[in-house]
């Protein structure tokens, strides 16, 4: 080991240094001020620990909002956090703050409050942990501190992409019930800034408000204070990545229509790759949306309503061109079947009714005559009074039900009949104006549905 030489000028500093640091005591390094407000400070009593709840005031400054995420229903937010109150054992003499470091933290008393709702959350440390502390003369002190947290917030998805969302931010004391703390908006709805600069990628803050409550609880009531502001999707994106393509593949499928029904390999191709080209959208809608809900939102509706019309046009065609291969023989048939049917339900009818009538006239000549006037009338025995007379039942009238089947039976081939399409050709006819009319009479529905009710 190798001894120090006193009549080193080196070792005699570092000896000397040594010794000051040795004979220094924390409570000489802090000034005179903080001295004195340290003497007998405790840091685990609240203040005014006898003499009612203390009163803490805040305020947020909003710095971002860098996600949100509608697969875990929650956002991420960067904010300042600014609490206030006031400390009667912190009171000093003169008209100016005190600012410290945010490291002397560990001295002082300060509310334990917690982000509710919260997933995770950091305190910024780079250089320093991001607090502020400052005591004013008359005993407030403000601690001020930046956080990043991600935020639980429950959404309604049923009108996406044309949804709002709103969400909030609760502070709320974790052990500290209303009889020992009361928290306050120190501005009210002012008390909440930085959400009008905000630029997000999909939604615009519309509207935001505070809000004062109570946290109950088992162990009692607790004071919170509630940061609500909602959120607008901005649909622009959707229409141009969803909507436009979607409805250009429903035009597309009517094109079918003004080709030829002989050419077959042209209408099977334009159907089929629409078909599955709409699939292809509607699974990569799907990919960017939460599956583990069971939400029916409107651009599910909209995709479901443009592949039915583009399905819609795959079936047109082939019932066209079953009509085509089945007219020349199956309904020149049909027709003449069907007017030697409808000859024999007139023939049957006819007959029943004749036979009908005849029956009746013979009835009435049949009939016994009359009895006189005089005859009494016959008193039922079972009549409490032995006055009421016993009506004779009249012989049920015989209902014609085969005239009623066949009725029936002719509508039912009249309608069958009313099927029957002269040319094939007709059904393109009629689809170029019904497709594109139904379609749009859809879309007025849809989009004043989900944009106004």
């Amino acid at each position: 080991m190798k001894v120090c030489d006193w009549t080193s000028r080196p070792c005699c500093l570092a000896i000397l240094y040594l010794l000051v640091t040795h004979l220094t005591t924390e409570g000489e390094i802090l000034p005179p001020t903080i001295q004195r407000l340290m003497k007998g400070y405790n840091k685990y009593l609240r203040p005014f620990f006898d003499n009612g709840p203390v009163t803490v005031g805040m305020s947020l400054d909003i710095a971002s909002i860098d996600t949100i995420s509608e697969i875990n229903m929650d956002y991420t937010a960067t904010i300042f956090l600014r609490q206030r109150w006031t400390d009667e054992r912190l009171v000093f003499e003169g008209n100016k703050s005190l600012s410290l470091d945010g490291r002397l933290v560990e001295l002082l008393w300060v509310p334990d409050t917690f982000i509710v709702d919260s997933k995770k959350s950091f305190l910024h440390d780079i250089t320093v942990e991001n607090r502020l502390i400052r005591i004013f003369p008359n005993g407030t002190v403000l601690y001020a501190l930046r956080i990043t947290t991600t935020v639980a917030c429950n959404m309604d998805l049923t009108k996406y992409p044309m949804d709002k969302q709103t969400c909030t931010l609760q502070l709320e004391s974790w052990g500290y019930n209303i009889n020992d703390v009361m928290f306050y908006w120190t501005r009210g709805n002012e008390s909440v800034s930085g959400l009008d600069s905000l630029q997000l990628a999909q939604y615009t803050v519309e509207d935001y408000y505070t809000s004062v409550s109570e946290a109950i609880y088992e162990t009692g009531h607790y004071p919170r204070l509630v940061f609500h502001f909602e959120l607008k999707r901005s649909i622009l994106y959707f229409i141009l990545e969803t909507y436009v393509p979607s409805s250009l593949l429903v035009v597309l499928s009517w094109v079918s229509f003004w080709i030829s029904l002989s050419s077959v390999p042209a209408r099977i191709c334009i159907g089929v790759t629409t078909v599955l080209t709409m699939t292809t959208l509607m699974m990569g809608a799907r990919t960017s949306l939460p599956n583990a809900n069971c939400f029916i939102k409107a651009i599910d509706v909209y995709l479901g309503i443009c592949f039915s019309f583009i399905f819609g046009a795959l079936i047109e065609y082939a019932v066209a061109h079953f009509c085509t291969l089945t007219h020349a023989n199956f309904w020149p048939n049909y027709g003449h079947q069907m007017h030697d049917f409808d000859d024999e339900i007139n023939g049957i009818v006819t007959t029943i009714s004749t036979h009908s009538r005849a029956k009746r006239r013979k009835e009435p000549a049949a009939a016994p005559a009359p009895a006189p006037a005089s005859t009494e009338l016959t008193v039922s025995p079972s009549s409490p009074s032995g006055s009421e007379p016993k009506p004779e039942a009249a012989p049920p009238e015989p209902t014609n039900w085969c005239l009623t089947v066949l009725a029936t039976l002719r509508k039912i081939l009249r309608s069958i009949s009313c099927c029957h399409v002269e040319n094939p050709h007709h059904i393109d006819n009629y689809s170029r104006v019904t497709f594109p009319l139904s379609f749009v009479m859809v879309n007025l529905l849809y989009w004043t549905y989900y944009l106004y009710f």
